[in-house]
This record gives C-alpha cells, sequence and structure tokens, in this order.
C-alpha cells in the first residue's frame, strides 16, 4: 500500500480506516492517561505519604518530557520515517505505564511518568502527520474527524475510567489498562501502517535542540509552578520562565539561519497556518484552562465523588460526537472561516451558564450548557487543525503538525495555570474563621472549610462550627468558581478576533506524495 493509493478516492474505504485506527488507539492511550492520572493525585498522595504539590509532579513531569520531546519528532519522522517512529513511541510509552504500575515511592512514579512522556509527547504529532499524509488533500478533514474523537472523549471518558478503577481495584490499574492497549496498537501498526521512506541525509539542529527543548521545559516549569507558588514573584515561578523564554526567543533568531532547523518557523510564511495556529492557541488557552475546573466545581462546592463529577461531564462528550463528523464533512468542503465563528458562538452561549454557578445552580441547566459547548467544540477543534495542515506540501506535513502541537502544549499549560491561580487567590480572599487554623498554623477560611467538608464530611465533627458558616463558605467557594468562569468566558470571546481571519474562501489544498512535482516550489525552506 502506497501513499498515493489511499488518497486516490474521496471516500474513507478500508486502508484509510486501519491507518485511523493505529492513530485513534495511540491517541486513545495519550490522552486518556493524563486525564486519569488526574483523578488519582489523592490517592497518590494518600499511598506516598506526600504532600498535593509533590505528587502533581506526576503531571508536571510528564508535561515537561512532553515539551522536550515534540521539537524533536518532526526531525526524527523524517530521518526514521513516520511508521518506525510511532512504534517507537507506542513502545515507550507502554512500557512506561507497566513502570508506573510498579512504583513504590512517588520519586520512582515521577520518574517512569517522565518515561511515558517521552513516549506520549511523540504520538499524537507523529499521528496527525501519518493521518495527513494518508487521508490525502480532500479527505483531511474527515479524517481528522475521527482523531478528534479521543481528544475530546479524553477529558470526559479519563475521570469516570479513573474513578472505576480506583474504586474497584486500585490506583495501579489506571496505568496497567495501558498495557493490553499498548501491545495491540504496536501489533496493528506493523500490519496497518504504510512503509516508510525515510531521508537519512538531512543533519540535525543540535544546537536548536539545546535552545528550544531545554528553553520550553524550563518555561512551562515556571509556569507549572505558578498555582503552588500564588504568585508570578516566586523565585521558582520567574526564574525559570524568564531563562526559558530566553532561550526560546534565541531560539526564535537563530532558527532563520540553517538550512534545517529544529523546527521551521518559515511555515509560518503560509498565512492559513498562522491564522490557525494563532485561533487555536487562545482557544485552548481559555477552554482547556477554564475546562479543567469544571469537575473542580461538581467536587469542591456540590461534594460529588470523582465519578459522579465525570459523569455529569458526559453531556459534552455528547455533543462533540454529534457535531465532530459534521465538521468534518464540512471541512472539506466549506471555508472554515464561514463555520468556526457558529462553533464559536455555541461554546459562547453553553460556558455563559457556568458564569452563574451557584451552590445549587441545576444540574439540568448545567448539563445543557455543557452539551451545548460540547457542540461547538466538535466543530472548532479539528476543522481549525485541519486549515493548518490541508495547504502545506507533504514535506512540510510533519513540521507543521509539529508547530500545532507544541502550541497546543504551551496553551494548555499556561492556560490550567492561570485558571488556577485566579481561583486560588480569589478563594484565598474568603474569611479566616477565628481560632481555628490548620496543621501547618495557617488561618482556616469558611471556604477552605466548606470544601473540605464537602469531601470529608468527618471534619465537621472534628472541628464543629456554626452551620452557617458552612453556608458562607460553599457559596464564596462557588462565587469564586464564577469569578474565574468569567476570564474564562472574555477569553474565549477573544478567540473571535483571529478567527475572524480564518479564511472565508476554499482554499486549493496541496496534493500529498508524487503529485506534488508538478507544482512550483514555494519560497518556504523545507527541513
Amino acid at each position: 500500500m502506497t501513499q498515493q493509493s489511499v488518497a486516490t478516492s474521496d471516500k474513507l474505504d478500508a486502508a484509510v480506516l486501519k491507518v485511523a485506527g493505529v492513530v485513534v488507539l495511540g491517541a486513545i492511550m495519550s490522552i486518556l492517561d493524563v486525564t486519569v492520572v488526574s483523578v488519582a493525585l489523592p490517592t497518590f498522595q494518600t499511598e506516598f505519604d506526600a504532600s498535593y504539590a509533590r505528587v502533581a509532579w506526576t503531571m508536571t513531569g510528564y508535561t515537561l518530557a512532553l515539551a522536550t520531546v515534540i521539537p524533536l519528532s518532526g526531525w526524527a519522522a523524517d530521518r526514521f520515517g513516520t511508521k518506525r517512529l510511532y512504534m517507537v513511541a507506542l513502545a515507550l510509552f507502554t512500557i512506561g505505564s507497566g513502570l508506573c504500575a510498579t512504583a513504590d515511592s512517588i520519586g520512582q512514579l515521577i520518574g517512569f511518568r517522565v518515561l511515558q512522556g517521552l513516549g506520549g509527547g511523540m504520538l499524537m504529532p507523529l499521528g496527525m502527520t501519518i493521518m495527513t499524509r494518508a487521508a490525502g488533500p480532500h479527505r483531511i478533514g474527515r479524517l481528522m474527524a475521527v482523531l478528534g474523537i479521543p481528544m475530546l472523549l479524553g477529558p470526559i471518558g479519563g475521570p469516570i475510567l479513573g474513578g472505576w478503577l480506583i474504586d474497584t481495584a486500585s490506583w495501579h490499574w489506571i496505568f496497567l489498562i495501558n498495557l493490553p492497549i499498548g501491545v495491540i496498537a504496536l501489533i496493528y501498526a506493523q500490519f496497518a501502517l504504510p512503509k516508510d521512506a525515510p531521508e537519512p541525509s538531512e543533519s540535525f539542529d543540535f544546537l536548536g535542540m539545546l535552545m528550544l527543548s531545554p528553553g520550553l521545559a524550563l518555561f512551562l516549569y515556571g509556569v507549572s509552578s505558578l498555582p503552588e507558588a500564588g504568585t508570578f514573584s516566586a523565585t521558582k515561578v520567574w526564574a525559570p520562565m524568564l531563562v526559558g523564554g530566553a532561550l526560546v526567543v534565541a531560539f526564535v533568531l537563530y532558527s532563520f539561519k540553517p538550512r534545517h532547523p529544529l523546527l521551521d518557523l518559515r511555515l509560518f510564511r503560509n498565512r492559513n497556518l498562522t491564522i490557525a495556529a494563532a485561533t487555536l492557541f487562545v482557544f485552548i488557552i481559555a477552554f482547556m484552562g477554564a475546562g479543567l475546573l469544571f469537575p473542580s466545581y461538581f467536587l469542591q462546592v456540590r461534594g460529588e465523588s470523582t465519578l459522579a463529577a465525570g459523569l455529569l461531564m458526559a453531556p459534552q462528550g455528547i455533543g462533540a460526537m454529534i457535531t465532530m463528523p459534521i465538521a468534518g464533512t464540512l471541512a472539506d468542503r466549506v471555508p472554515i472561516g464561514r463555520t468556526v465563528p457558529f462553533a464559536l458562538a455555541l461554546i459562547v452561549v453553553g460556558f455563559f451558564g457556568f458564569t452563574q454557578v451557584d451552590p445549587q445552580t441545576s444540574y439540568w441547566l448545567l448539563g445543557g450548557s455543557l452539551f451545548v459547548m460540547g457542540l461547538g467544540m466538535g466543530g472548532t477543534m479539528m476543522p481549525i487543525m485541519t486549515s493548518a495542515l490541508r495547504t502545506l506540501q507533504a514535506q512540510e506535513v510533519a513540521r507543521g503538525s509539529t508547530l500545532v502541537n507544541i502550541l497546543q502544549q504551551i496553551g494548555g499549560s499556561v492556560g490550567a495555570a492561570v485558571m488556577s491561580v485566579i481561583l486560588t487567590n480569589e478563594l484565598n480572599g474568603s474569611r479566616p474563621i477565628p481560632g481555628l487554623v490548620d496543621e501547618s498554623g495557617k488561618p482556616v477560611t469558611e471556604a477552605g472549610l466548606a470544601i473540605a467538608s464537602q469531601q470529608r464530611p468527618e471534619l465537621l465533627a472534628q472541628m464543629p462550627v456554626d452551620p452557617s458558616i458552612i453556608e458562607r463558605g460553599l457559596d464564596f467557594a462557588a462565587k469564586s468558581f464564577a469569578h474565574t468562569f468569567w476570564v474564562g468566558f472574555a477569553l474565549v470571546l477573544a478567540t473571535f478576533i483571529p478567527a475572524a481571519l480564518l479564511p472565508r474562501r476554499r482554499t486549493p489544498a496541496q496534493p500529498l506524495g508524487d503529485e506534488q512535482t508538478d507544482l512550483p516550489k514555494t519560497p518556504v525552506v523545507i527541513h
């Protein structure tokens, strides 16, 4: 099977769907793993007798590994071939998952999570490259919609699956469940993916790697430390952000000099790629940052269990499932500048419901809001990614998908950190309870005690307080969430600015494969 034969029909034939199946399996493992582990953090605290800040590094270490390896995936895909590298990434992720289940200390678990991240960081950009090349220019929207399903359902299914596994088995199974999926994906990839055609003559940009990968890792380390520190003035926040930012800026200035840079920023000469990437970046900061707080509201203000909170988030996934196949088909036929603004409008309408939350907000209202947001999500993310990649030539696709994935990673990390800091600062404004301090000697606030009592009702027996204090605390906590959601709401509105520049006329897609030799060369220097 050749890449050209795959792309000869406008319909998604069996050969293309086989390739999509491999990528979806890898995406499911990578995306579900992030959300499943986020549910397990309190369990890790108990099992390893560690602080929340310490166990949070099981998430942060994974994120930093992603940021480090993603810039390498474009060059490595060209050098070694996408099939070979994708199977290596699957193997690393699967082995890392098995090792995580054997960890007997929090330090070991963090280290094994980094190994997982080295594999997981390559799965998504390589998957996008494989699917873009397999689909051909006229089917990329429909095929990318297939990849988008696990991307949208991961945050929904992860908490449900994680809560169920931890409640019925043990925390080890949130990692062990990846082993059979990984083995199946490896066997499947061996037979389903087309044969590689690597280009071994290209050189590797070691100097660029020494600037970009550590720069991204340091910058995201500082961002990830922000919620714990609570302020940008903390040395552990601004120092790595400053050094990392300086390294990234140095890389940007340097990257236009070598013929084959690690990350080809010359691709931003493609207007469609630039506008789509900017729209996606702003959107990820806004929605992903605030979206992580939706289940926290159910857990902390409403007192729901982890499993119940995951189930309450399900309407969002259902909405996305409805619109994503439609949006994928439309992306191949209708300019996204005519469809994405309508999808963003749905997200704005749904998001507004969460800006009005209180301790008794109807679950029917919130479920409806999540459903409407899901409808908008299904029509936003994958069409934007499709627009970013569809006008690239075959040899540009790996580099383009790497750029898009780096922007997603940075946007998601920045959004989560900023929203967490805003919420933390809002909650810290709660009135302290006279004469009541925690184990570290800090005053206990009304909101803090109210939130803690929702998850551990026995605390009220140990700290008898007037019920009106708990009521005031919950009301304050709900208002803190509402104020934070207003910030997210404003950022979603800001997404309309770059979205207004998305193409409103149909843009011819670049051929993928041997067809490209008939086209005039672009002035972009490709690695």
